[in-house]
């Protein structure tokens, strides 16, 4: 192996193992609290393209009515015409149409349940076969990801990242799991919920990343290595038809 590929390897592995900075008791915290509460329909936001579906036995115009959340946030109902759902939880929508239905009927009892939610993802980055945006269930963890993406062979399974993005200074969020380890041991208080927009990110080992880097490296040249292979084995053709040529006699007048 030449020299600076041995010092580059040295560097790589000693940063692995070293280096790495230890997720901080907040971080942490953070990620955990999300995993102590109870996730459900009736608690997630509606948004945009989302489905809910209306229950009220004793209100016939809207029982059973099943309705998408219009890009402008609204739905459209019978009795009680245009209602903005966006944002609010079941809860909250089924407490604002007793309300709208006050006037009509006397103390309304209106439930909400969320149909479907095809808006709301996760990503899951890196070294995974399945990679990119997954569909958010409400119940996803960190083991549920992984299983569903299928990290690779030269997955480090050690040092997988959730990120909690923010538009917000000092509200994102980054926690590092040993996936591996829970898998042995089946500890799995590290096994986080995941929310809407986490990102799950699966680096290469240190030697998968070095050949990773031997593959970027080489990627320029593939096109001009290819070439020059190319003639010896179009060249054997002429040769071949030469010879058979000359065995059949034929000629050209």
């Amino acid at each position: 192996m030449p020299k600076h590929l041995l010092i580059l390897t040295g560097v790589v592995v000693l940063a692995a193992s070293g280096c790495a900075t230890p997720t901080s008791h907040k971080s942490l915290a953070s990620f955990l609290k999300a995993h102590e509460n109870t996730v459900s329909g009736t608690e997630a936001r509606v948004g945009a393209a989302d489905s809910i579906a209306i229950i009220a036995p004793k209100i016939l115009e809207i029982d059973s009515e099943a309705r998408v959340v219009r890009p402008d946030g609204k739905v459209s109902l019978r009795l009680i015409g245009e209602v903005k759902v966006a944002g609010l939880t079941a809860r909250e929508i089924a407490a604002k149409l007793k309300e709208l239905l006050a006037p009509y009927y006397h103390d309304p009892e209106v439930q909400i349940r969320i149909l479907s939610q095809p808006g709301r993802t996760y990503y899951v980055l890196g070294q995974v076969a399945s990679g990119g945006p997954q569909r958010y269930t409400g119940r996803d963890t960190l083991m549920d990801a992984l299983v569903r993406a299928s990290p690779t062979s030269i997955a480090w399974k050690s040092r997988v990242k959730v990120i909690r993005p923010s538009p917000f200074e000092g509200k994102r969020r980054e926690i590092e799991v040993d996936v591996e380890r829970m898998v042995k041991t089946g500890d799995t208080r590290l096994n986080v919920l995941l929310e809407p927009g986490d990102i799950v990110y699966v680096p290469p080992t240190p030697l998968g990343w070095i050949g990773l880097k031997i593959e970027e490296a080489l990627y320029p040249v593939r096109p001009v290595i290819r070439a020059g292979t190319a003639p010896a084995a179009i060249g054997d053709i002429p040769d071949a038809y030469d010879s058979e040529r000359r065995g059949s006699g034929a000629g050209f007048n």
